[in-house]
């Protein structure tokens, strides 16, 4: 494989990851009762959620971590997460934060993943695919890692759609050549901007349930039903 003609900014990648260790952090403190979480709980979550979306990525992309590559990404995330863990009682009343802080990680996750995919030569389709796993990777780690059902697989305010929605942006912005930083910055607002209005409108997509009993109606309707 050629090397790339794009690499991702050191303050971009360590901001991200930054970023995600305080949303990890300020996640886990919220937890009390049979899942509370000691210190050391709470700092594995954070830097989790930080790392985890570019382990992804670059494990999909076929490339050494870049995450264990510099010492600069472990402290960031480390530091981020006590520091979310520190402040937690503080931050967490903020609502409006949390929600535009998990919207900001999901967009640099998803858009750092898809264009270091498309540096790299790989096809448009995969690459959003790689954005969007790195998006939504560190909340499967995190999901996993604490025991509870996997948020990308339930009903909840749009989460992996706004971040392929930003990374299917992108693409397109990339074939008509503009510029892949710029690109990126788009689509990290595009995700941004989907994800907070999800939120802030109770959005989300139709249950499977739903549609399952939608059909079974469809095909039952004009059968009469016998009443003993």
């Amino acid at each position: 494989m050629t090397e790339p003609l794009f690499t991702i900014p050191l303050w971009a990648d360590l901001l991200g990851v930054g970023l995600g260790g305080i949303q990890g952090a300020m996640f886990a403190s919220g937890f009390q009762g049979q899942r509370r979480l000691d210190w050391l709980g709470v700092a594995i979550i954070g830097i989790m959620i930080g790392m985890g979306g570019g382990l992804i990525r670059d494990l999909l992309i076929g490339q050494p971590p870049a995450t264990l590559q510099n010492e600069w990404y472990l402290i960031t995330a480390t530091g981020a997460a006590l520091f979310g863990m520190l402040l937690a009682g503080v931050l967490n009343r903020i609502n409006t934060l949390i929600v535009v802080l998990d919207a900001a990680v999901i967009g640099m996750f998803g858009a750092f993943g898809v264009s270091k995919a498309i540096a790299f030569g790989i096809p448009p389709v995969p690459a959003v695919f790689i954005g969007v796993c790195a998006a939504v990777g560190g909340g499967v780690l995190r999901d996993v890692l604490m025991g509870l059902p996997v948020a990308i697989m339930h009903v909840g305010s749009l989460y992996a759609v706004a971040a392929g929605a930003g990374c299917t942006a992108i693409i397109i912005l990339n074939a008509f050549d503009v510029s892949i930083t710029l690109a990126a910055v788009i689509g990290i607002v595009v995700t941004a901007v989907i994800r907070v209005l999800a939120v802030v409108f109770d959005v989300s997509l139709p249950e499977q349930r739903r549609l399952y009993r939608r059909k079974v109606a469809t095909e039952t309707g004009m059968i009469p039903i016998i009443k003993p």
